[in-house]
């Protein structure tokens, strides 16, 4: 699978404010955190709906897969509370990692993913599924990495119970060229409602 690259979404345009040239999005403090027991995988079914109540996005999902370049592709930039699944991943909360992406900002402001910095380990995430079950996920890390130096098999890579990787850009946006980082946070199966 292909590496989501702030930049190469900077290049298709869909990446264009920086916030007024601001230092960027919050960054991630880069703590740890063993967090709850995970919890037993649960059957495959399409995501609907990610909740993020300690920094306040409820944002519907929209199924996402790759680009022609083969990157990730991301949920149209002109809708800021949007975020999408990559169906070539597993579904949330099945075994393995679901991956979410979403944008940091967009022509008109913050969008769905731009408060992901802040989230520490501990914070849920819920994942509501067309089944009508809701994933429980729990933090417990969050990473910052360098376009230039993204661990794609650290990120993408399969452990063997359920996970969530949520993706956004991060760091300082560079004009002409897009964020410099991607804000990426490491979530486990912890519950089911």
């Amino acid at each position: 699978m292909a590496v989501l690259l702030c930049a190469f979404f900077a290049g298709l345009g869909m990446i264009v404010s920086g916030l007024g040239g601001s230092d960027g999005p919050p960054r991630p403090t880069g703590a740890d955190g063993a967090g709850p027991r995970p919890h037993e995988p649960l059957p495959p079914a399409r995501p609907a709906q990610v909740r993020i109540p300690a920094v306040g996005v409820d944002a519907p999902l929209m199924a996402t897969g790759l680009d022609e370049a083969g990157w990730v592709a991301a949920p149209p930039a002109n809708v800021k509370n949007l975020a999408g699944w990559y169906r070539g991943a597993t579904a949330p909360g099945a075994n393995g990692t679901a991956i979410i992406v979403g944008h940091v900002d967009n022509r008109v402001g913050p969008a769905v993913f731009y408060n992901a910095g802040k989230l520490k380990p501990g914070t849920t995430i819920q994942i509501d599924r067309k089944d009508g079950r809701t994933a429980v996920f729990s933090v417990y890390r969050v990473r910052l990495y360098s376009v230039d130096n993204f661990p794609a098999k650290k990120v993408y890579g399969r452990n063997g119970m359920p996970e969530l990787r949520l993706l956004t850009c991060g760091g300082k946006y560079v004009p002409g060229q897009g964020y410099e980082a991607n804000t990426v946070v490491y979530a486990r199966l912890t519950g089911v409602r």
